[in-house]
């Protein structure tokens, strides 16, 4: 993991048992191992806190854009006729000269539609008066 291999760890081992004697090695190896799973499991609790907050993110971000998409949606049925053939018909006269033929235009493209926020509602408050209400403290 660090790069540490086993002669570097035989040396330690060594002059750990130097410095703090064989009577203390075995109670400081506990206490160190010890600490290294407290460690571990904090580090591994922080790791998954963090991969729960980017995974609701995501989720959020996702049902925000699907939100967008069906407003978008909305607003085209809307915008849309609803049948296009009720158009209107305007009689032609029987004496009236041939008409040109109608030139089709390209479909106009679609302009993208900005969906905005509705206005909050405003909230009435009631009157200072109003006896339902608890009273109010000084």
């Amino acid at each position: 993991m660090f790069g540490i291999s086993f002669s570097e760890l035989l040396l330690v081992g060594l002059v750990a048992l130097l410095v703090l004697g064989p009577e203390r090695l075995p109670g400081a190896a506990r206490t160190a191992g010890l600490w290294i799973g407290r460690l571990k499991r904090s580090f591994n609790a922080i790791k998954q806190e963090v991969e729960r907050e980017i995974g609701a993110d995501e989720i959020r971000r996702q049902l925000h854009n699907e939100h967008i998409l069906s407003l978008e949606q909305e607003a085209r049925n809307i915008l849309t006729p609803v049948n296009e053939s009720a158009k209107p018909v305007v009689p032609v006269a029987e004496h009236s000269i041939a008409p040109a033929p109608a030139v089709e235009a390209a479909p106009a493209a679609p302009t993208p539609t900005v969906p905005t926020e509705p206005a909050p509602t405003p909230v009435a408050s009631p009157a200072p008066h109003d006896p339902t209400l608890p009273p109010r403290a000084p």
